[in-house]
This record gives structure tokens, C-alpha cells and sequence, in this order.
């Protein structure tokens, strides 16, 4: 798929109003579009306050997506954390609570947002804190020489599954990710929300050791929600059902003045 930009009803920002005591921020991944989470915002949405008020949720496309890659080659990792942050802001001028969600890069970022903002809690699918493929930390370097690789997107097991991305990824991209990733595991430390991670056993993206990384370096409680039956975009995939009722039922427990994770006492 080359430019998007014709159809921003789907890959576009999307906005879901509410008025409980919860603001939702849910990111999507590098070189995709708001439609590979946007089911899981809308379950999210459901979440309900013992008065029947929804949480606001808001997804916006991050900079340099959904257009052409080009314009994601021209990206500092900065705009990324810039354009989160007006989002958050927009939410804690609303919501006495800010959750912050994410995707693979959305992941990360959600993760840079918690460790610098005060946030209630943090649900990450499939976070990027370390990619699978090692020659990636070496993109800063090859950049200039191959401007673009073959596109990343899709890891999909169900059959059907399509991810709505670019079919190039820039190298100047990925190198502003792998500034956000190192930085953002340096920041860990710093996140103190509980931290619910879904987490695919089989990623050919992301690696394995960025669930580990969170758990073992974060100031926060983190429960991992192993994912058997995905890839890397899991919320296209056959475990979506599973990660939109917990999610939905953490910001439901959060918006009734509960514990955002299970089993405990309120």
C-alpha cells in the first residue's frame, strides 16, 4: 500500500468522548495507521462508571503516518513524543485519571509518557523496547545509502488479517526509533503506574526481551497477559477478543475507584 491519505475516515485520528473520571490515550505502531487499534479503543470506550459515563479516548495518527513514507523519513523521534503529549494534555484537562495505552512503537511511547507524566495506568501490546531484527541499530548508518527497506507490517497469524501500513520502512525512521526505544528503557525506572502487558509468544517484530525489560527495570507492578494464538499486531489478531475485555475491564475498575489491575482488593 502506498499513500493513505485518502482514506483518513479509517486510518485517521479518532476521538471517542466521554466524561468518567478516565482519560484514555491509545497509540498505534511505526509505519501504521489509528486502524490497527481503533477496535481496541472503541472496547476500551465500552468501559463503563457506576454513573454509566464512558472514558474519553483519544487515538491520534502520529506524525509522518498515514500519507507516504517519506514523510515518516523525515521525522524526528521528538514529534512523535510532542504530538503524545499535546493528547495526554488534552485528556488531564478532562479526566482526574490519564491511561495510557499502546501498540508496538505506540508501546513505547506509552511508556515515555508514563515515566515523565502522572498517568493511572499503562496497557501495552507487544511494546517496542528492543527489535527482533539486530541489524535494525545499525540503520543510522545505512540510511543514506538505502533509503528504504521492505515494509514491516502484518505480522498477522489469522489468514485474513491485513494491517493497514506503509509497504516501505524508512531507515532514517527506524533510527529515531531506536533512539526512542534506548531512551525509553533508560526512563523505566521512572514508570510507576501498573502496567499490564500482552504479550505474543511468537513476534517476529518485536523481541521477547522488551517484556522483560519492563518488568524487570520499571518502578510499576507489571502483569504479563501471554498472548498464544498472535503475532506481533495483536490487536488484529485471533487474541483482539481477550485483549479488549481486560483492557475494558482495568479502565472500568479504574473509572469505579478500584485497583486498574485484577485480583486485588479495591
Amino acid at each position: 500500500m502506498g499513500a493513505m491519505s485518502s482514506d483518513l475516515a479509517n486510518h485517521g485520528p479518532l476521538l471517542l468522548p466521554g466524561t468518567s473520571s478516565v482519560g484514555v490515550l491509545v497509540l498505534h505502531g511505526f509505519t501504521s495507521t489509528t486502524a490497527s487499534v481503533a477496535q481496541w479503543a472503541r472496547a476500551i470506550h465500552d468501559a463503563v462508571d457506576d454513573a454509566g459515563a464512558h472514558p474519553g479516548v483519544r487515538v491520534p495518527l502520529l506524525p509522518g503516518h498515514g500519507t507516504q513514507w517519506q514523510d515518516l523519513a523525515e521525522q524526528p523521534w521528538q514529534a512523535w513524543r510532542d504530538a503524545v503529549d499535546e493528547e495526554y494534555w488534552a485528556l488531564r484537562a478532562q479526566h482526574d485519571h490519564v491511561v495510557v495505552c499502546g501498540l508496538s512503537m505506540g508501546g513505547a511511547l506509552a511508556l515515555h509518557t508514563a515515566a515523565r507524566r502522572e498517568v493511572s495506568g499503562v496497557l501495552l501490546v507487544n511494546p517496542a523496547l528492543a527489535l527482533v531484527n539486530r541489524m535494525a541499530r545499525f540503520s543510522h548508518l545505512a540510511a543514506a545509502a538505502v533509503p528504504s527497506l521492505e515494509g514491516i507490517g502484518s505480522d498477522i497469524k489469522q489468514p485474513t488479517g491485513l494491517e493497514s501500513t506503509y509497504d516501505r520502512t524508512p531507515l532514517a525512521a527506524v533510527a529515531q526509533l531506536n533512539v526512542l526505544m534506548h531512551r525509553t528503557v533508560r526512563m523505566l525506572p521512572a514508570v510507576t503506574a501498573p502496567a499490564v502487558v500482552f504479550r505474543s509468544d511468537e513476534d517476529h517484530v518485536v523481541s521477547g526481551a522488551s517484556a522483560a525489560l519492563l518488568a524487570a527495570r520499571s518502578g510499576s507492578e507489571v502483569l504479563v497477559v501471554p498472548l498464544h494464538e498472535s503475532y506481533h499486531v495483536a490487536t488484529l489478531d485471533h487474541d483482539a477478543p481477550l485483549i479488549e475485555a481486560q483492557s475494558r475491564e482495568a479502565v472500568q475498575r479504574l473509572s469505579r475507584g478500584g485497583r486498574f489491575l485484577p485480583g486485588e482488593a479495591s
